[in-house]
């Protein structure tokens, strides 16, 4: 695939690479020594150095049960027709059951040799070594995301009230569950190098997870599931990434998860506008934006600006907190002239022709599909 990539001071990527490295040091160090001493540390029981959960990959569990139970999901309108579900697509009542039967052990494993083999040939004819790296750094970004976030929503099921709520929760569950597992076998079809979760994404990630009550709500469906929902609206139009967009439509239903929550469990205006709780969530926001300058190589290989995906993300983000009723430690309008300040002054200390731009108005979601998901998010996108 072309890509007309960006020309960047390579000098600039060493510094933030070594910046994030002394950073993570630091973070992991001192939350190792706290964990050793039993009065806090590291929340999450995850390995993102092997890119999997402690206790390892335990492949048969999740063939014997998570695998099989997507096989035999049921659908209460097939089963149930006298009830009031439906959800069955038109596909589905036509073919559901019907391709699975129609194919022999032995040529179902054939069948998918053959699709994993043409896939990684895909890949190869798309993608120069350096693309598919750049690639697997970012996707990786979002499978360590949604790791936390499985871990995140299932600390929530608990935490919300009704049966719709709890009923909304397990289903965030078993899709997080499944962006996790699928993501994993999706990067390792790149045959590339797997990079461990950086420093910034970390204290993302950790803070919100320790959060307390419904501001976990916060930190992972506004934050965490709004960057994700960005990357994956950037990425779905990539050859052989196209089921991206599917993540997608996922993502945009758990951003909106809160809104349609405290629509029927409204916030008091106390957990609205405490100033404690405003400068806990200004402070979950602010750890994302170091990233930006960490991930700007490999965006700038794929023909992607980090600061326009920043703005773009940034602003659909402050949207989802406003609908909510998130309020922060400082008004939007100040807190969107921050951030463009901050990515124009940034770039021009490290770009030397850059002109002054207004990021916070950038689009990078691609394609009609994906803008009109967003759109009923978010409103009418803005043109970059």
């Amino acid at each position: 695939m072309q890509f007309d990539t960006l020309t960047l001071d390579p000098k600039i990527n060493r510094l933030n690479r070594r910046l994030e490295s002394v950073v993570n040091t630091a973070i992991r160090g001192v939350d190792r020594v706290r964990g050793g001493l039993r009065i806090g540390g590291r929340k999450a029981p995850y390995d993102d150095d092997a890119y999997e959960f402690i206790g390892g990959d335990a492949p048969n569990l999740r063939k014997k049960h998570y695998d099989k139970s997507l096989r035999h999901l049921w659908k209460a309108e097939s089963n149930l027709p006298w009830s009031s579900f439906r959800d069955c697509n038109a596909d589905e009542k036509e073919l559901l059951g019907m391709a699975d039967r129609a194919l022999s052990d032995e040529e179902r494993e054939c069948v998918e040799r053959m699709r994993s083999e043409d896939y990684k040939t895909l890949l190869d004819r798309e993608y120069t070594p350096e693309q598919k790296q750049a690639i697997v750094n970012i996707l990786t970004l979002i499978g360590h995301g949604e790791a936390y976030a499985w871990l995140v929503s299932t600390d929530l099921l608990n935490k919300v009230k009704s049966t719709g709520g709890r009923a909304a929760l397990t289903m965030q569950v078993l899709e997080e569950a499944k962006h996790f597992v699928v993501l994993r076998e999706l990067i390792g079809a790149f045959d590339r190098p797997i990079p461990r979760m950086n420093a910034w994404e970390y204290v993302l990630l950790e803070r919100t997870f320790k959060s307390n009550g419904l501001e976990q709500f916060f930190g992972m469906n506004i934050v965490v599931e709004g960057f994700a929902l960005g990357l994956f609206g950037m990425m779905a139009h990539m050859p052989g990434l196209e089921v991206l967009a599917l993540f997608h439509l996922d993502e945009s239903r758990h951003t909106a998860l809160p809104t349609n929550y405290f629509k029927e469990f409204p916030m008091t205006w106390w957990r609205s506008h405490d100033p404690r709780a405003q400068l806990r969530r200004l402070s979950l926001v602010l750890p994302a934006l170091p990233m930006l300058p960490f991930i700007e190589a490999d965006l700038a290989i794929l023909g992607v600006d980090a600061f326009d995906f920043g703005g773009s993300t940034a602003r659909k983000i402050l949207n989802l907190a406003d609908r909510v009723g998130f309020r922060y430690a400082v008004p939007r309008a100040q807190l969107e002239q921050f951030i463009d300040w901050l990515f124009n002054s940034y770039c021009q200390a490290t770009r030397p022709e850059h002109e002054r731009r207004t990021y916070m108005r950038a689009e990078t979601s691609r394609g009609r599909t994906i803008r009109a998901v967003e759109s009923t998010i978010f409103g009418k996108p803005h043109a970059a």
